[in-house]
């Protein structure tokens, strides 16, 4: 066997409500793993785009975000392979549901009125989120 697994179940994550939202920098690094499905520091360095953080700042964030429950490791002595525990689609639903508990009273007639309103939609996104809306009942129907 590779390596030895640390951390593979967070317990401080019993459900999705125990996610919090990431800081801009942790959800970089989080995206880079989740883009890559593990890697090194030096890896999740390496799919920066822009300007790349120092290596101790990546190590720091890293360390921070395993502290939450967000990765897990393997260890092959001293250097350390991380992996996501959460996935991308869990974290994206929690973060949504907050912001349409916050901002919008958890009512999604209220967010797609003001996205729809302060964006300007086109016709042609509305018609797209209509179809949409018609597909989901439709679905809802056959069930």
């Amino acid at each position: 066997m590779r390596g030895i697994y640390v951390n593979l179940i967070p317990g401080n994550m019993k459900n999705m409500r125990d996610i919090k939202e990431l800081t801009k920098a942790e959800e970089q690094v989080m995206n880079i793993l989740w883009q890559i499905k593990s890697g090194f520091v030096k890896d999740i360095l390496a799919h920066f785009q822009d300007s790349k953080p120092a290596y101790t700042t990546v190590s720091t964030i890293v360390r921070i975000l395993q502290e939450k429950g967000f990765i897990g490791h393997r260890a092959y002595g001293k250097a350390h392979e991380y992996f996501p525990l959460v996935d991308k689609a869990t974290y994206t639903r929690r973060v949504m549901k907050g912001i349409l508990e916050k901002h919008f009273g958890d009512s999604l007639r209220q967010m797609v009125s003001f996205f729809s309103q302060e964006k300007g939609l086109t016709v042609e996104e509305l018609e797209e989120l209509k179809r949409i809306i018609e597909d989901e009942i439709d679905n809802k129907d056959d069930k």
